[in-house]
């Protein structure tokens, strides 16, 4: 039978060469010497390693659609988001770096992208030690509430800690079950910028992990911190950076924090700073490991997809 494999093997090796022989008559495919020794266009034949995994092929095409390339500034509406870091980074390091160019850049990602997240937590499990979401409020760009529930924890609520969460026994009479909640909110972060204080904490309530480089913790903005004349080290809190930065007292009173008021002062405070923390983000972070592309303003989502690469370029992983 191992005999029978290897000729199986062969046949399929050589119906792979006909094929590529093909592509390559077609203009599709550059011969293989030349691979890498010039930067891909398109990309199509920037992913020498693209195999999948389990083995099977893509639907069968033949076409192989020539990638568009999108050289304009503006991004189309549905781009991805590693092609809108891609775009950013690509703002910035053109021209002469005058603010208004970076500025721009910044107007053609927004508003739709971005979400400031808050959320407040109860006391469950024992000494009420584990802290369980209990109130979730998003808000976009502008500031807008985009989601604000209460949320009933999957373990019974042992301390309320009204004093710092503002819930009380009340709010849980309409409050949403956890697992519906988690789905909710998910939905919303999925794909977008994702701004909030000590943010960590959130993703942790929600039991969810976001992309580093679609994080921006205004915790963690060195920026904001060296505006507000405290050391870049310290731990700052929101209401400190607020009142420094925002001149608006947060946080005040006995009746708790309100997570929509937490959530409007981080994007504020990431507004303050977002072209400069940007900036310095595009230089920092290394590109998304997914992406083939060497030109950062060819949107290459589309051709990501497993339809538009060739059947036995896919298993065999040249």
């Amino acid at each position: 039978s191992s005999q029978g494999h290897s000729k199986k093997k062969s046949r399929k090796h050589q119906r792979f060469m006909e094929r590529r022989a093909l592509l390559e008559q077609k203009g599709l495919l550059r011969p293989p010497g030349r691979l890498g020794s010039q930067t891909p266009k398109g990309g199509l034949d920037a992913r020498p390693t693209l195999t999948k995994a389990d083995g099977t092929t893509a639907p069968h095409c033949d076409k192989v659609p020539k990638p568009k390339r999108i050289v304009s500034t503006s991004l189309s509406p549905n781009a991805s988001p590693d092609s809108i870091a891609r775009h950013h980074s690509v703002l910035l390091s053109q021209g002469n770096g005058s603010s208004k160019r970076v500025r721009t850049s910044s107007l053609v990602l927004r508003p739709g992208k971005y979400v400031a997240i808050d959320c407040e937590m109860v006391g469950t499990g024992p000494q009420g030690r584990l802290s369980e979401l209990a109130r979730c409020s998003v808000v976009n760009y502008e500031g807008d509430v985009i989601y604000d529930k209460y949320v009933q924890p999957e373990l019974p609520i042992v301390d309320y800690r009204t004093r710092w969460s503002g819930i009380t026994k009340q709010h849980m009479k309409n409050a949403i079950p956890f697992k519906a909640a988690q789905a909710e909110i998910l939905k919303i972060l999925k794909d977008k910028i994702v701004v909030g204080h000590a943010i960590h904490n959130d993703f942790q309530a929600l039991k969810y992990f976001h992309p580093k480089d679609r994080t921006r913790d205004t915790s963690q903005i060195p920026v904001l911190k060296q505006r507000a004349g405290l050391p870049i080290r310290a731990n700052v809190s929101l209401k400190n950076l607020a009142s420094h930065l925002l001149h608006k007292k947060i946080q005040v009173g006995c009746k708790g924090h309100s997570s929509v008021e937490d959530a409007q002062t981080a994007m504020e405070l990431y507004r303050l700073v977002e072209v400069q923390w940007e900036k310095e983000l595009a230089h920092s972070l290394p590109p998304r490991p997914p992406s083939p592309i060497t030109d950062p303003t060819a949107d290459s989502s589309q051709y990501l997809d497993d339809q538009y690469w060739p059947t036995d370029l896919m298993a065999s992983g040249l």
